[in-house]
């Protein structure tokens, strides 16, 4: 490591992921299940923070299993974001954004929130230089660090800050429902019961960031449909979120085994072709927007898609699936 790698990581870097998991209010299987997922993000964050230049980050970024590469890179987006917050000229995250990080852009922008929340820098600042339609996740990784890194031990819920646009609070609420998953262990009844904490106009997006999470890193199908059962009212944003994880891995080249199981739970399809769903509905994303936001008219364009057609569970299966993935694995 440079001298000026090293001083980045003191300024910078977080201590291990396992202490991160042995924080209060984190569920003790939460470590048990995560904790690659948890090692890679780190490991990401603390390869940019060493040295961000491109050929050596995205040497050091291909040697993470292909499944969890996305997950590196939103490890290196947080460090990135970092970085542009304390010296912009490099613009780091616009270089990377339209380079290296292009095909998993989604998790590196949820990746560049968090840093902006962990720098208290507000996060639609940043948004001219990003994606137009993918960049509105930075307010999820927002919300996401807020939960998972500010947790309280016996107060989950977290305030959204007044700051934020209408649309950027419902993005923040979708970091803090991928937030509760991971922390509470991919546990649905466990999950259910800290999001009846939250005001009831909060529930779509924390469901909708719970669904994100299942899809993309996984939990076996027995929580995914009693996910179906506890949320409900908002199934056609649960196959919202799984679509718009399939599509991350597809754009990405990285399947996984127990997104495929999500598709089938919370969408009543198939990886490949809820994928495709969204991936058209973002081609159909007019340039020029108006007052909607480039994100919103994605999501909507994916849920009319799926129309009417999702099916109502009655209740979860006896049976949990068991998968080998390495994101999803044992979950």
């Amino acid at each position: 490591m440079t001298a000026l790698g090293l001083i980045r990581r003191r300024l910078f870097g977080v201590s291990s992921a396992a202490a991160v998991f042995s924080s209060d209010g984190f569920s003790p299987m939460a470590w048990t299940k995560f904790n690659h997922v948890a090692n890679t993000l780190v490991h990401g964050y603390h390869a940019a923070l060493r040295d961000p230049r491109p050929a050596r980050l995205t040497a050091e970024l291909a040697t993470t299993p292909n499944e969890l590469r996305g997950i590196a890179w939103e490890g290196a987006g947080m460090g990135l974001g970092a970085l542009d917050s304390v010296d912009p000229s490099q613009r780091w995250v616009m270089q990377y954004g339209n380079g290296a990080a292009k095909n998993h852009l989604y998790p590196f922008y949820i990746g560049v929130g968090m840093a902006l929340a962990r720098l208290r820098r507000p996060p639609e600042r940043s948004l001219p230089q990003l994606d137009p339609v993918v960049g509105w996740v930075i307010a999820d990784g927002y919300g996401f660090h807020e939960t998972f890194f500010r947790r309280q031990r016996h107060a989950p819920y977290v305030p959204v800050p007044d700051a934020l646009t209408s649309y950027s609070q419902q993005m923040f609420d979708q970091g803090v429902g991928r937030a509760l998953w991971f922390s509470l262990g991919a546990d649905a009844d466990l999950v259910n019961f800290h999001i009846r904490g939250f005001e009831p106009h909060r529930h779509e997006a924390l469901w909708t960031g719970v669904a994100l999470a299942g899809s993309y890193c996984g939990g076996n199908r027995e929580q995914l449909k009693k996910v179906t059962v506890h949320a409900a009212p908002f199934r056609t944003q649960l196959a919202v979120g799984s679509a718009i994880a399939a599509w991350g891995r597809a754009e990405a080249a990285s399947p996984a085994s127990h997104t495929q199981t999500a598709c089938e739970v919370f969408a009543d399809t198939s990886f490949d072709e809820a994928a495709r769903i969204a991936s058209r509905a973002r081609d159909n994303v007019p340039s020029i927007t108006g007052s909607t936001s480039a994100m919103e008219l994605w999501r909507l364009g994916i849920a009319d898609a799926f129309g009417s057609t999702l099916s109502i569970s009655q209740g979860p299966e006896t049976k949990p699936e068991q998968t080998q993935d390495l994101v999803g694995s044992e979950l």
